[in-house]
This record gives C-alpha cells, structure tokens and sequence, in this order.
C-alpha cells in the first residue's frame, strides 16, 4: 500500500513538472513548481518525517513569495489563449488531490512527541558518545540528521538564486 501511495505522489510531482515546463506563462510555471513542492510535503507526511515535511511547507511558501513577487513586479501576462486553461485546471486538480491526501495522511499520525520520546532519549544518551559535541542540538542537527539538513540548505539555496537570476534579469531589461 505505501508503494503504490508513494508512487502516485511521485507520478503527480512528475506531472506538475511537466506543466511547469510546458507552460507558456511564467506565473503558471510557478504554480506548478509550487504545487510539486507541497505534494513533496505531503509525500513526507505520508513516510513519517513531519520534521522535513514542515521545513518543505516553510521553503516552499517562502519561495512561492518570493518568486511570485519578482514574477507580478516583472510581467504578468494572462492569455486569453484556450491552451493556458489547462494548466490552470491541472493545478486545481492537484490542489484538490493534495489536499485530500494531505487530510487522509492527518489520521496516522501519531500523538504528538509519542514517538519522538523514543528518539529523544537516544539523542540524550548516546549523543555525546558517538559525536563528541557538547551541544547535543549540533549533534543532532549535524551528525544524526547530516543529510536532513544539507537538503534544507540545498532547497534554500536553490530558491534563493532562483529569485535572484528572476530580479536580476528584469534589472538587466531596464
């Protein structure tokens, strides 16, 4: 059952990529990507990872600011075209999905801190031991969730430059 749950995020996230690619409008482009994001949220909300799905939902708004803004300061076309109808209604229905999802993945997850006393008691015991850091919040952040946070830093990084290449080629057009 998580296979195929798993593999149906995976194949929307793929689908809002397309869309994202394919779309003649920059505003929709964005929309899509941002769509891709929180299904990503979702994905881990599903795996059981609500630390990594909360720091995606917060990337993921605060690129969507960001990008939006340099997108309506830039240039906001609508066309009245009937092929922009359709990622527009793409988007809908993936916002419906997700939200969907988002609520049936809501009734499995634990009581909050019940499994998370398990986890914390390891950090407290063995943190010392196995990283020899006095701060046992580096510890974990660094050593035990390395990976975690190297993700973080690469999404933030990535949203960021993508707003500075947006503003700086509409400076460059001026």
């Amino acid at each position: 059952m998580i296979e195929v749950i798993t593999s149906l995020f995976l194949i929307f996230m793929i689908l809002g990529a397309l869309i994202a690619l394919e779309s003649r409008d920059l505003f929709s482009s964005i929309i899509s990507i941002g769509v891709v994001g929180f299904i990503l949220s979702a994905l881990f909300l599903f795996l059981k990872a609500p630390d990594i799905a909360i720091v995606q939902i917060v990337i993921e708004i605060l690129t969507l600011v960001i990008l939006i803004r340099a997108t309506i300061s830039r240039d906001v076309c609508f066309y009245e075209d009937t092929r922009e109808f359709f990622p527009f209604a793409v988007n809908i229905i993936f916002l419906l999905l997700f939200s969907i999802i988002f609520i049936s993945v809501l009734k499995y997850m634990p009581e909050f801190g019940e499994i998370s006393s398990k986890v914390r008691e390891f950090y407290l015991k063995e943190g010392f031991k196995k990283t020899g850091a006095a701060n046992i919040v580096t510890s974990v952040i660094l050593d035990f969730r390395g990976y975690d946070t190297l993700g973080e830093a690469t999404v933030l990084f990535t949203s960021i430059l993508g707003a500075v290449t947006l503003l700086r080629r509409r400076a460059k057009n001026e």
